[in-house]
């Protein structure tokens, strides 16, 4: 039988508008979070080229 998850805090990612959860990494920084990745993160200001991609 499978452990039931607790309900885990949500946010929208301000890049992609993706909803992600809170991750135990993110424990003591959980208020400043605004990315749900390092791709988001790295494309915070509106650049859509990424390594190899289109530009």
């Amino acid at each position: 039988m499978a452990k039931k998850q607790p309900k885990l805090p949500e946010k929208i990612c301000i890049v992609c508008g993706r909803p992600f959860t809170w991750r135990k990494k993110w424990e003591k920084v959980w208020g400043e979070v605004k990315y749900c990745s390092d791709r988001c993160r790295r494309h915070r200001d509106g650049k859509t080229s990424d390594k190899g991609g289109e530009s």
